[in-house]
This record gives structure tokens, sequence and C-alpha cells, in this order.
């Protein structure tokens, strides 16, 4: 008898506890507003009870799965529940990957472009992302370096920017030199880039180097970007053939 009476009295606390954890978690999200919650967002509870009142809010409607362990509280619009905004995230630690603007993202944030992609493009470091926070139309590049995890925005938009040879820009191939360069005033950008190099393509390491040289970088300080070339390869630098030291990297002689 003494020992069915302790076992219930555990299991009312059990079941008190699950309960309380499931309004905590129900009252933080609805006066969270619009947002993404992770599993992690309720860290000082138990982590079996929070999975259980999200899947069930999930069930009752109140909140979308974008994927494990990861949900989208939504807001009511005129046109109905409202859509995760892709800009989220960037700052949004997905399963631990990050996101990165690509393509015509990276050219606008650098300034070499105003127009607009028809549909928008990211790049991770991840194999997948949630279909339901960046949309069904978006094109994303998956299985960027793990070091890209390390980048800003602005440092993964540069990147990207040479891995398609400055394709994207709308200015000259002088101009678009120029400007490149003046990225490369801020400090210790071209030092943290030149780190990151080693797991980017041989064209980018080649890019870098002959952006290096331009900038009064030593033969010393670039010896691991030439180390990592093919001494035959030809690389096609496309807008950015214009940089000073573009054949002394290797770049294809420009078509005329």
């Amino acid at each position: 008898m003494g020992d069915n009476k302790v076992m219930k009295n555990r299991q009312k606390k059990i079941t008190s506890d699950i309960g309380s954890v499931a309004k905590t978690v129900r009252n933080q999200i609805e006066s969270g507003g619009e947002r993404v919650w992770r599993l992690a967002d309720f860290e000082n509870m138990p982590f079996t009870a929070v999975a259980q009142a999200l899947s069930r809010l999930f069930r009752l409607g109140m909140i979308q799965r974008l994927g494990k362990g990861l949900y989208y509280k939504p807001r009511q619009t005129a046109f109905g529940p409202s859509k995760p905004n892709p800009s989220q995230l960037r700052s949004l630690p997905i399963l631990g990957k990050g996101v990165f603007p690509v393509g015509c993202a990276a050219a606008n944030l650098l300034g070499f472009s105003t127009q607009h992609a028809a549909k928008l493009e990211v790049a991770t470091n991840s194999l997948s992302l949630p279909r339901l926070l960046v949309g069904k139309e978006t094109i994303i590049h998956t299985r960027r370096p793990d070091s890209w995890q390390e980048l800003s925005d602005k440092d993964a938009a540069i990147l990207d920017f040479l891995r398609q040879r400055g394709s994207s820009s709308e200015l000259s191939p002088e101009e678009t030199v120029d400007k490149l360069l003046k990225h490369f005033n801020q400090a210790g950008r071209f030092e943290h880039l030149l780190r990151i190099a080693i797991s980017e393509p041989p064209r980018v390491r080649a890019m870098l180097g002959a952006i290096g040289q331009e900038l009064g970088y030593s033969e010393k300080q670039l010896t691991e970007l030439h180390k990592g070339l093919n001494p035959l390869s030809k690389f096609d630098f496309g807008h950015l053939i214009a940089l000073k030291y573009a054949r002394q990297w290797q770049a294809k002689e420009r078509k005329s």
C-alpha cells in the first residue's frame, strides 16, 4: 500500500511538471509574436516535456513545423497566416549550420548590382534547409565548407563573388576590381579570408593571391596560396581579369 501511494504521488508530480512546462511553453510562444522557435530556446526546461509541448501546439495548429526541433509561430494577416521571412535565416543557427547570401543577394550586399533575382538564392554549410522557411522556389547551394561558419555575411558574399568570377557585377571589369579592392580596406579582412582559402576552389585561391599582391602583401605571405595551385592550370577570372597581377596568378587570357 505504501509503495503504491509513493508511486501515485510520483506520477502526479510528473504529470504536474509536464503540465507546467506545457503551459510555460505555450505562454512564451503566444507572447513572443511571429518568430522561429527551437528546442534550445527552452533550455532550462526538461527536453522531453518541451518536445511534447511543441508537438501538441503543432497538432493544434498554433505553430508550424519547419524541421526537426524547429517551429514557426505565424501572425495573422489579411491574406492568412504569415510566412517565415528568409532573412531570419542569417541569424538563426539551424542545426548548428549557417546560411549565407550568394548570387544577386551577394552582389547587392557588396554594391555591385541593384538587380533583384526572380528567385531567392542562399548557400549553407548544411546538407539542406527547411523548405517552409526558405521558400519552395529558393535556390539552395549546399555543402559550403564548414569554415564558412566563421564568416560574416559580407565576407561570405565576397567569397561567393570570387567563386562566380564577378559575373553578377553590373560594372565594367576595371570598376569591379576597384570596388572589390575597397572592400579589403577593412582591417583583417584579407588575412581572415586567407585563412579560409584552403577550403576554397583553386580559382578562388588564385584570385585571392592576385588581390593580395595588388594590396601589397609579400610573396612570403602569399606562399601558401601559390603552393596550392597546379602550375599547369589556368583559371577563368571573368570580370576579375582586370586585377593587375591576374596573369601572374594563372588567369586565362581574356578573349577579344
